[in-house]
């Protein structure tokens, strides 16, 4: 038995929507062939694979983060505007291949419109330059007669874009990326390119380039830059094929997250800023089995958990975590798989969909009592996340929200246990009305329609409330969202 006390006056902080957040690059066959494909039965006019639209919908997005990912790092925006056909075909230097910008800024847009999603850009800080970033965020968000915005309107974009974030370069500090750098040498790089932008947008979001959030290139780079960007980004990934690594490691992000704000405290005491930047994470998922390549995950169940649990930690994070973005959507270690008739979903589609429709607007706090697990002592992983030092852990991982008058309820459950569990939520403070909606996510081992896919299965069902509780089987390895109305909360 597992006991999940919630006192409704225990908030932890307002949940940021953006935080059920997406990323798409030009990597494989994420853009073409995934959410863009011309000439398809399934696909628009523009050449948006419907059957992908209508998948993400359901996920609803709050932002999206483009082009890249290391693609970022040689691509030049000018190349994937104007009449398709007199589009330049360039060198893709990240993964390899060629790039026919079929689908640039103005398709991007679009794309988000559609899903009613915010444009996050990032900037080629790698080989491009700050009058190609200013002349980018001149043809989106500006209004005068320039050439740029004038630019745009010429492709049929009377009214700005409005793109509110912007990244100041992707992943500076690796040798993997065009045109790395130092900390320092980024730091005073991107301190002119930050002054340079807020002059033309005033209004613009920048972010900063961070790592893993508890590195020296954090520690250089929030001091240098916290006075000047919005959000600094963390970048995490993780995954095993031992069982209890890969459900267990996505607490390495919670080691980042307080790490993090309190070197971004640290920084706004130190430099007189009434409130810190705030955490991103633009790059997270699973991924360790298709390290090259067009990075085709296939996702097993104990992946769709582990998502699960990193989602949680954002949940309960949210004072920090103002923002994060699965990298990444489509077919490149993505939630969604195309082929040229069908689009279908991965184990790890499940955990999004319900925390993005489940969760409300204020966190706040579950204290778990029950079983627990250590740390596997050894780390069967690519990825050198250690979290042996921050067990042991709930073999139930739990987030909970509240809506802004406290008459609703969402509470994500992570089962990680081999067995069933049950699960009894007690509130501290007014009880429940009615009943309670379960839907609960498992794994079959079922083959999908898709080569290599595994179909999971998705149960809704109602249970009764008594009072101040409700009770809940958990089945062995699954994800559960909980909703119910309270009242005297």
């Amino acid at each position: 038995m597992t006991t999940l006390t919630i006192d409704p006056r225990r908030v932890l902080g307002d949940l940021d929507r953006r935080v059920f957040g997406g990323f798409v690059e030009h990597l494989g066959r994420c853009i073409y062939g995934g959410l863009y494909e011309e000439g398809s039965p399934l696909s628009d006019g523009r050449g948006f694979r419907t059957d992908v639209l209508d998948l993400l919908k359901e996920l609803r997005l709050s932002v999206l983060r483009w082009p890249g990912g290391n693609f970022v790092s040689n691509y030049h925006w000018q190349d994937g505007i104007g009449p398709k056909g007199s589009r330049p075909i360039r060198p893709d230097l990240a993964w390899g291949g060629t790039e026919p910008n079929r689908f640039g800024s103005d398709e991007f847009i679009e794309y988000c419109a559609e899903l009613g999603a915010e444009p996050y850009f990032c900037l080629n800080m790698g080989s491009g330059s700050l009058e190609e970033a200013l002349a980018w965020v001149e043809y989106c968000n500006d209004n005068r007669g320039t050439y740029w915005a004038d630019r745009r309107r010429q492709g049929g974009h009377g009214a700005p874009y409005g793109v509110p974030w912007w990244g100041l370069g992707n992943e500076i500090y690796g040798p993997w990326q065009v045109g790395a750098l130092s900390a320092e040498e980024y730091v005073a790089e991107a301190t002119r390119w930050a002054r340079a932008i807020r002059m033309i947008d005033p209004g613009a979001k920048l972010v900063s380039c961070g790592e893993l959030g508890w590195t020296d290139w954090d520690a250089k780079v929030i001091d240098g830059l916290a006075s000047l960007v919005d959000l600094h980004s963390l970048h995490l990934y993780t995954g095993s094929e031992d069982y209890w690594t890969n459900v267990l490691t996505p607490h390495a992000a919670e080691r980042a997250i307080t790490t993090t704000a309190a070197m971004l405290q640290r920084a706004a005491y130190n430099h007189g800023l009434e409130q810190p930047p705030r955490i991103v994470y633009d790059e997270w998922n699973v991924w360790f089995r298709n390290m090259t390549g067009a990075l085709e995950e296939r996702y097993v169940f104990a992946d769709a958990l582990a998502v699960g649990t990193y989602l949680n930690i954002f949940v309960r994070h949210c004072a920090w975590v103002k923002m994060a973005n699965l990298a990444q959507m489509v077919n490149a270690i993505a939630p969604i798989v195309t082929t040229p008739d069908k689009a279908v979903v991965q184990p790890t589609y499940y955990p999004f969909l319900l925390h993005s429709q489940g969760h409300l607007d204020l966190a706040v706090d579950v204290f778990v009592e029950g079983p627990t697990v250590g740390a596997p002592g050894e780390y069967l992983s690519r990825w050198p996340y250690r979290v042996d030092d921050l067990g042991p852990f709930n073999l139930v991982d739990a987030a909970a929200t509240l809506d802004q008058a406290r008459r609703r309820l969402a509470v994500t459950l992570v089962n990680r246990s081999e067995e069933p569990e049950r699960a009894e939520v007690v509130l501290r403070r007014g009880s429940f009305a009615g009943t309670a909606r379960v839907r609960c996510v498992t794994g079959t081992g079922r083959p999908s329609a898709v080569d290599g896919v595994e179909e999971a299965d998705l149960d809704d069902a109602t249970v009764s409330t008594r009072d101040a509780q409700v009770v809940v089987e958990l089945p062995a390895r699954s994800f559960t969202l909980v909703e119910a109305g309270l009242q005297g909360a």
